[in-house]
């Protein structure tokens, strides 16, 4: 696997490493959707997934463990016992509406081992494991939009900053920056 400027190649797979965005409701059809944002644009990846897959999803993503181990806690229980590893997740095509993924896993010899999975549950392994996501550039080509949380993104980039409340308002009231004054911090 090569990375260059951003771009994955993996045995001619150009690739973007994404990450787990939000976990949504259709208001439609009542259907949990996972939506999965390439690492380097506001482009978003939505695909439509189970309620177990996303309940499970959901509790790795807030850190939550049960006392007895869920499905995608006993993989990785049984990865790790028997020497393994997740490497990464690839999202490698969608096919009428269905999408596809594969787990990349190091066995305890060191080898590569590709393993057929639903992207749903490949998602929840990942965030167990901390293992990169990565979708297909055909992939994603195909199915993306623009994330419909990118304006949250672009304050959340604003409040990370570390603009004070009072800049912030000497901004709005001043946008030439002519006047000038103590400032209060406010925030």
């Amino acid at each position: 696997m090569a990375i260059m400027g951003g771009e994955v190649r993996e045995e001619g797979i150009h690739m973007k490493e994404a990450e787990v965005r939000a976990l949504l409701l259709d208001p439609t059809t009542k259907t949990p959707v996972l939506l999965l944002q390439d690492r380097n644009s506001t482009k978003a990846m939505p695909i439509w997934i189970g309620e177990p897959e996303a309940m499970s999803i959901a509790l790795a993503l807030q850190g939550h463990a049960f006392p007895r181990p869920l499905s995608h806690d006993l993989m990785k229980h049984l990865l790790t016992t028997l020497g393994g590893w997740l490497e990464r997740v690839v999202i490698t095509s969608v096919q009428e509406n269905t999408y596809f993924a594969t787990l990349v896993v190091r066995d305890a010899t060191g080898a590569l081992q590709d393993i057929d999975a639903r992207p749903s549950d490949a998602v929840a392994l990942a965030l167990r494991t901390q293992a990169p996501i990565y979708v297909a550039d055909e992939v994603f080509d195909k199915v993306a939009i623009d994330s419909p949380l990118a304006e949250e993104e672009q304050f959340e980039k604003f409040v990370e900053q570390g603009l004070r409340l009072t800049e912030f308002r000497r901004r709005l009231s001043d946008p030439e920056g002519k006047a000038s004054g103590p400032e209060e911090d406010q925030a």
